[in-house]
């Protein structure tokens, strides 16, 4: 099954406006809820809506509040949900489609910022997901109990026991607080395989005492 119709790169738009924020992923077959206020990025949207309706979300490269660098692959969503408050946010939900690498940033006049996207690295994002080689559950649960053990985290084990695997890693990398260069090494993970054995990694070095596993 296909995501909103889009089969292979081609049916993607060929330019892609962006939102750099620290911290947020998306993931191909993963909603992401977003609180949009700056003026910029209500444009933005507006704009997504009339068109492709479609937006990428990268990180930053750097620390600079007004035009950071960006980090050289983010991914692309549809927006699926769309609201407006009485004091003018729009709450909207990202639906992930696919992931892409920034070819060249646009020199255009809108307030917001665009790219050419480069999607071919990940056209696989656009097919239902191998599982076949993700590392089983109870390793990444064990992982995830010593993590939690030494991070005071709240965490839902019901839902870690019976959430598609795929739901469970791309969440668990979402919502763990790790630097952004990490986020970042899990955005880049070629496949949903090599997230989990990422994210397991990841999990093991924020461990004290455990040093056994690290990030390949």
């Amino acid at each position: 099954m296909t995501r909103h119709g889009y089969r292979k790169v081609t049916d993607l738009p060929e330019t892609l406006a962006v939102f750099p924020l620290s911290g947020a992923l998306l993931f191909p077959r993963w909603s992401l809820p977003l609180n949009i206020f700056e003026p910029r990025y209500l444009n933005m949207i507006d704009d997504a809506m009339s068109g492709s309706r479609m937006i990428g979300m990268i990180q930053p490269a750097n620390d600079d509040r007004t035009f950071p660098a960006l980090t050289s692959v983010g991914c692309a969503g549809r927006l699926t949900s769309y609201s407006e408050t009485e004091d003018g946010r729009y709450l909207i939900s990202l639906t992930g489609v696919c992931r892409f690498r920034v070819a060249r940033e646009l020199d255009e006049k809108t307030p917001y910022r665009q790219v050419k996207p480069d999607w071919s690295p990940f056209e696989d994002d656009l097919k239902e997901a191998d599982l076949s080689g993700v590392p089983e559950r109870e390793q990444l649960g064990g992982a995830l109990k010593k993590y939690v053990s030494v991070n005071a985290m709240d965490v839902d084990w019901d839902a870690v026991e019976s959430a598609p695997i795929e739901t469970l890693v791309n969440a668990l990398s979402a919502g763990c607080p790790f630097s952004p260069m990490e986020k970042q090494a899990l955005i880049e993970a070629p496949d949903v395989s090599a997230r989990c054995r990422a994210l397991i990694a990841l999990l093991d070095m924020d461990t004290p005492g455990d040093d056994s596993s690290t990030l390949q």
